[in-house]
């Protein structure tokens, strides 16, 4: 019997950037992979064919209907082993497609954050939590990534099996990988002072990242504080606008999308985040390898990969006082940063590609001799 899985995403970039190693894994063992994903077209390695599909993110619209009218098509065509979806619109509308099928392939659903949490307005989070409850008897798996999520998932039974998975797997040293800047030649090409204290957070410019946050917590820091945000984003020339009219412009440094993150890191002195909501963030663990403290809001994810004052500070979400405070306690006290950096770095090795990657894969193993047993019956 072929085996064939197929991967979906809201994009291309969300499998280029974190699922390329368990493709890899399939193609090895034999089976065809497929992935259908949304945004711009792009190629991905290891897939023997992909469909592009027109996702938009508003979860009314019409071209999403569209999309799992054609993932309907193509399952049903196909005959797929295993279905693994990412990111909430694309899981939703994946698995809404499953729905009737005679021949319904496995369906596992790796969630990287639920896009609500106890903050959430109740129309909100009715709705989304809704539309996990009605995808929930299509999903034989569930992989959360945080204690929140997987509380959740378990509450409600939003698939056959809830299990928790210390996220995808992060490369460490393929990310830090090639020629960098060094410390000195980032400051010198961007005007940072050496004796600067330099805060970094890379993010797209949303609403759900918060940058804003962290320019306000700005006007309440010392002349030597320096914020860059690297990324792009709806938001960005409102960013760009808001530390014009409180006067931290100078200190506030706007890159644009960097590949060289590495680079960054090693000029900086401490990360820093804003985000409202959060499954499992790359950036933060890549910060922890690095040996850099860091300050972040309390939400779900970064207080599973924190542990407040383990291996960094948290703050109320939303709270640029309370941020600034943090921020002050790292600048003040070099054996504080020393210390998170140290507990932050021991930490980071257990969200490596090399540990959690057998970790997922014995997931899907274990929902697939459930499949192929039953094939053989």
């Amino acid at each position: 019997m072929e085996k064939k899985v197929l991967f979906t995403a809201s994009t291309y970039s969300h499998i280029l950037n974190f699922h390329l190693p368990y493709l890899q894994w399939f193609r090895s063992q034999g089976w065809t992979v497929h992935a259908a994903c949304g945004g711009p077209h792009a190629a991905v390695p290891y897939a023997d064919e992909t469909l592009d599909l027109p996702f938009k993110k508003s979860m009314g619209a019409p071209e999403n209907l569209q999309a799992a009218a054609m993932l309907r098509r193509k399952m049903r065509a196909e005959s797929y082993t295993l279905v693994s979806t990412h990111t909430s619109l694309a899981a939703f509308f994946t698995r809404a497609a499953l729905a009737g099928l005679r021949q319904r392939p496995y369906t596992a659903n790796m969630v990287h954050g639920y896009l609500f949490d106890d903050r959430t307005d109740w129309a909100r989070r009715r709705l989304l939590l809704g539309a996990e409850q009605a995808a929930a008897p299509l999903t034989d798996l569930v992989l959360t990534m945080n204690q929140w999520d997987y509380a959740l998932a378990r509450r409600y039974r939003l698939g056959r099996q809830v299990v928790h998975i210390p996220g995808v797997g992060v490369d460490f040293a393929g990310r830090t990988a090639g020629p960098r800047r060094s410390r000195q030649e980032l400051r010198a090409a961007w005007g940072i002072a050496p004796h600067a204290f330099l805060l970094l957070y890379p993010a797209e410019f949303s609403k759900r990242k918060s940058q804003a946050v962290l320019i306000r917590a700005m006007t309440r820091l010392p002349e030597e504080a320096v914020l860059a945000l690297p990324g792009s984003g709806a938001l960005l020339e409102e960013c760009r606008a808001l530390a014009g009219r409180l006067g931290v412009a100078g200190r506030v440094l706007f890159p644009g999308y960097v590949q060289d993150v590495a680079s960054w890191q090693a000029a900086a002195d401490a990360v820093v985040s804003s985000s409202r909501i959060e499954g499992l963030p790359f950036h933060l663990m890549e910060a922890m390898y690095a040996g850099l403290p860091i300050a972040a809001s309390d939400i779900k994810g970064h207080r599973d990969l924190l542990e407040d004052e383990g291996c960094g500070l948290l703050y109320p979400y939303g709270d640029d006082e309370a941020c600034a405070e943090q921020i002050l306690r790292l600048m003040a006290s070099e054996e504080l940063r020393q210390r998170l950096a140290r507990r932050g770095q021991e930490r980071a090795a257990q969200f490596s590609i090399e540990r959690v990657k057998p970790l997922v894969l014995r997931q899907y193993s274990a929902v697939l001799s459930e499949e192929l047993a039953a094939a053989q019956v």
